[in-house]
């Protein structure tokens, strides 16, 4: 009861503020105030505040927000979960498909340093760890860095 009351005191304080604003010869802001001013009573007539002030003071209402709240930190965990192993069971099985038909892997060519077919000139690498920089060497050797 005192929501409706204190919304139709808003709604007659926003009319009361469009006739000041129209008497001003702002049309258009008077127009504007008025619908806003309307909204209040509008939400009263429609019972939207009796619903809304039910639901304040209702611990049945309280416990259900508690319950949806609950939900819905379970559903993001869940995705949270299964972004983190990797997507749904659907993408996992066709992940586990296309790694078994990749397993073996058909024999991979040299890679091409835009050299043709011209053998590499320079000596072998000496130990495994000079084999790792030899890929850079060579690039770099091709852009004549």
């Amino acid at each position: 009861m005192i929501a409706e009351t204190v919304c139709s005191a808003v709604s007659a304080a926003g009319l009361g503020i469009a006739v000041v604003t129209a008497y001003r010869k702002r049309y258009l802001a008077a127009v504007r105030v008025a619908a806003y001013s309307l909204v209040p009573i509008g939400l009263v007539m429609t019972g939207v505040v009796e619903w809304l002030a039910d639901t304040a003071f209702s611990p049945t209402a309280w416990a259900g927000f508690g319950v949806l709240g609950v939900a819905w930190v379970l559903f993001m965990t869940t995705r949270t979960v299964e972004r983190r192993r990797g997507g749904t069971r659907k993408e996992r099985r066709a992940a586990a498909r296309a790694a078994d038909r990749d397993a073996v892997a058909p024999a991979a060519s040299a890679p091409s340093l835009g050299q043709g077919s011209r053998p590499a000139t320079g000596r072998a690498p000496a130990s495994r760890g000079d084999d790792d920089f030899s890929d850079i060497e060579a690039i770099l050797k091709k852009h004549g860095i």
